[in-house]
């Protein structure tokens, strides 16, 4: 075990939401910090996810920092090699190297009030820190849904987000249950080497072409030569989404035109009506991730693929069984089922002021101001917290303004001096959820039709950003301090009455 270490700022995970934290924290000259990461190597969800075939769905230049531009971006659409090589190149240049503690799951972090200080509990020793970042992510913790007999299937059994490469999957009968982005991505990828593909549908989604191609070596030559021009690429691609940011959050109907062209793109690819009709989804397209893909279609008019539309009900020995009663025998199941979003497992490892956990807390539904702060944990941080995900655009730039709030949120506790904490008033974060929670009801999301992994199990999105990533840098330039309570550490007995005496000496 290693000794204990107090650090002005501890930051949980180093995906691009905690690497980015500690880039920013060097840039505002803090280097009293660790970055706690579970795995032996940064990259969060860009480790993690090696599935064949996983890339990203945002252009490349909108999908790295600004402070990070990258001139030699390989294609428009990243794959995972090259971002995960990118969040590498990040950590090296910026010199977090001797920040992170690999190897370091955190197992529990509790508020100290005596002290005004978090204490952390990790696989590999103990931490205390005056401020905690927690950077995990909502893609990090796979779902595998709880399927009656999976317990007893012989085969091989993973998630898309473990992949097994050691095992091939070449020759195999393989189910892939879900449709979401890894399905869409992984389907095309394997589908040539399987000998039979069973895709278990519960809800088709809509699928876009992909215009993805390479980046030509003028173009990387010209980005390298001339940084503006990058700037200027990153620039049109978000103002070409910040344009699109109504139709999903205030005017769903306008999506009409956008549906009709993603029917045309079924029509085209698929010739069989019904598996045409097994794909066209019921609801308003955007109400659940928009998709992108150009192989995924042709993928499941092979012969060698079946799509079961229903969801996958119980497993009888390496049988699989379909809740409308279809049954295939298959050697390998990958479940492509998401992961734990409105029910993030750190939740339960960080225990607040009055003893009970985040996850206590977010029962009913997660709650932060300005999805960073919340109620009853002071001096704690969420980066990608509730109601921070976009539905059209790139994290990156949400995370960036997250990272701005904590910068100002630190200079904050530098200003008013000594050992002090702030703790978010409750009415506050009440009042901004109200007012996230009001304009949520105009969504897509919410009034498109369809049950996602959006909503929580209350049925309320608390996920997603209802407007601008511009707005919500507006609303996270800085903090207010008339939304928070100043706690100052209490004063012991001894000192107290010194003081007293030498009040009384003095008069």
């Amino acid at each position: 075990m290693a000794k204990h270490e107090h650090v002005r700022v501890a930051v949980i995970g180093s995906g691009f939401g905690g690497l980015g934290a500690a880039v920013r924290l060097r840039r505002e000259g803090i280097t009293d910090f660790v970055v706690l990461e579970r795995a032996d190597s940064v990259g969060g969800t860009w480790r993690d996810n090696d599935y064949p075939g996983c890339a990203c769905d945002v252009p490349s230049h909108l999908y790295s920092f600004s402070f990070a531009p990258n001139p030699d971006w390989p294609r428009t659409f990243s794959g995972q090699r090259h971002i995960r090589a990118y969040l590498e190149h990040v950590t090296d240049t910026f010199g977090i190297r001797p920040h992170l503690r690999l190897n370091h799951e955190v197992t529990r972090t509790t508020w100290n009030a005596d002290e005004l200080r978090w204490d952390i509990e990790t696989s590999r020793g103990t931490f205390s820190a005056d401020v905690v970042v927690s950077a995990t992510g909502p893609l990090s913790d796979p779902r595998i849904p709880d399927i009656p007999g999976l317990d007893g299937f012989t085969g091989k059994v993973f998630h898309s987000a473990r992949w097994d490469h050691d095992y091939d999957l070449t020759g195999k009968r393989v189910a892939v249950v879900g449709t979401g982005a890894s399905a869409i991505q992984i389907v095309p990828a394997i589908q040539p080497r399987v000998a039979r593909l069973t895709l278990f549908q519960r809800t088709p989604p809509w699928v876009m072409p992909r215009v993805d191609r390479p980046i030509s070596a003028p173009e990387r030559w010209l980005h390298r030569q001339l940084p503006f021009t990058t700037a200027a690429r990153r620039g049109i691609l978000w103002g070409i989404r910040e344009l699109q940011v109504s139709a999903f959050t205030k005017r769903p109907d306008e999506l009409g035109l956008v549906e009709r062209l993603a029917k045309a793109n079924i029509t085209r690819a698929v010739k069989d009506p019904a598996l045409r009709a097994k794909l066209t989804p019921s609801y308003r397209l955007g109400c659940k991730r928009i998709l992108l893909s150009n192989a995924y279609y042709p993928a499941l008019t092979r012969p060698n693929v079946d799509v079961v539309a229903s969801g996958l009900k119980e497993i009888r020995g390496n049988t699989v069984v379909a809740a409308d009663g279809t049954e295939s025998e298959v050697d390998a199941i990958v479940f492509g089922t998401g992961f734990h979003v409105t029910d993030m497992p750190i939740a339960e490892r960080v225990v607040g002021a009055d003893g009970s956990t985040l996850a206590e807390r977010w029962k009913n539904g997660m709650e932060a101001l300005r999805g960073a702060t919340a109620a009853g944990f002071p001096n704690f941080m969420t980066i990608i917290g509730p109601n921070t995900g976009l539905g059209n655009s790139s994290m990156i730039l949400m995370i960036e303004s997250q990272l701005n709030y904590m910068a100002d949120y630190l200079r904050q506790l530098d200003a008013l001096g000594g050992r002090a904490a702030l703790a978010v008033r409750p009415g506050a974060v009440d009042g901004w959820n109200r007012r996230v929670q009001s304009r949520m009801q105009r969504t897509v999301w919410k009034a498109g039709g369809c049950d996602s992994w959006y909503l929580d199990a209350n049925g309320r999105n608390t996920t997603l950003w209802p407007g601008t990533t511009y707005a919500f840098r507006r609303e996270t330039r800085t903090v207010d301090l008339s939304e928070y309570e100043v706690l100052r550490a209490p004063v012991p007995a001894a000192a107290s009455a010194a003081g007293s005496r030498t009040k009384e000496a003095v008069q």
